[in-house]
């Protein structure tokens, strides 16, 4: 199913249209839901443009990584699950460190290189290809990704918070996290589209080069849409099944390493919008020491 596919279009048109009516209703009402001041702040506008395309880059390229893992490389699916340990360990135990670098830095500096680290995280993801140890293949990435992100999620929520009036905090939070959300949902559905794409653009040049009959790539047809789970016709020569086998794992590798580019590009911009964007609130200066009274 494509985006020309009537119930998709009509979902775009109502869902961009159910947006544009809640934005115009909000912005005129007395009392609206989501309060419109709090974008005044560049500080609050910037940290959610940070959390639409570093939560986007998280949810959009790491959906497919289990798919590589369980269909490409034979992980189980515990295997796999248990791949993202270190990310959860690093993110619980470096927070509270991180959380202390805004009283050091400033919240600027942690939300620059964070992402910067994470965008190195993603592109590492496009070093695997088929086989190979965890250790040397998908831990360097889950380590590096894990590090960026401990720095940048106490800092952004700090930011998120500190640049909005207390009375507008809850309100702040509520747009943050539905931010993140909508981030990833909006992703899947463009990355997928992406991976669909370059996946079969790269499953036809590897039919082509191994010179596969007509019938057979007929039957792969109906198949291509499952991408790494597309099953070869049984009926077929054992060596050819083999090598089709081998051509799907293949073309999903590569197209997943497209998905992990994508995904490095947005936490660099993320970077990147910070780095322009946010400034370090000026530090109070230090009240002056009390005088001894002089004798009279």
């Amino acid at each position: 199913m494509g985006f020309s596919h009537p119930a998709v279009v009509a979902a775009l048109v109502v869902g961009v249209g159910s947006m544009v009516g809640f934005v115009w209703l909000e912005s005129r009402i007395a009392n609206p839901m989501m309060d419109f001041k709090v974008f005044k702040s560049k500080s609050f506008s910037t940290a959610n443009l940070l959390t639409f395309l570093l939560y986007g880059a998280l949810g959009g390229s790491l959906f497919f990584l289990p798919f590589n893992m369980i269909q490409v490389q034979g992980y189980s699916a515990t295997e796999a699950g248990a791949a993202w340990l270190p990310f959860i360990i690093i993110i619980a135990v470096l927070s509270r460190w991180a959380g202390g670098l805004i009283q050091k830095f400033g919240p600027k500096l942690p939300l620059v290189i964070g992402p910067a680290i994470s965008a190195v995280g993603f592109a590492l993801f496009m070093v695997p290809g088929i086989g190979g140890s965890y250790w040397t293949t998908f831990f360097p990435a889950i380590l590096v990704l894990g590090i960026g992100m401990a720095i940048s999620v106490a800092p952004l929520v700090t930011v998120v918070m500190g640049s909005v009036d207390k009375e507008y905090t809850g309100l702040a939070s509520g747009v943050n996290n539905a931010v993140s959300r909508t981030a990833s949902l909006l992703a899947l559905a463009v990355f997928g589209v992406a991976l669909l794409a370059i996946f079969n653009a790269t499953l036809d040049n590897k039919l082509d080069a191994i010179d596969v009959p007509p019938a057979v790539q007929l039957a792969l047809e109906g198949q291509r849409e499952n991408l790494a789970g597309a099953e070869v016709p049984s009926d077929i020569d054992p060596a050819l099944g083999r090598s089709l086998e081998r051509a799907i794992d293949q073309a999903f590798v590569e197209s997943s390493r497209w998905v992990m580019l994508i995904g490095a590009i947005l936490a660099a911009l993320a970077s990147i919008a910070v780095l322009f964007t946010i400034g370090n609130p000026p530090k109070p200066e230090p009240a002056p020491s009390p005088q001894a009274p002089q004798a009279a």
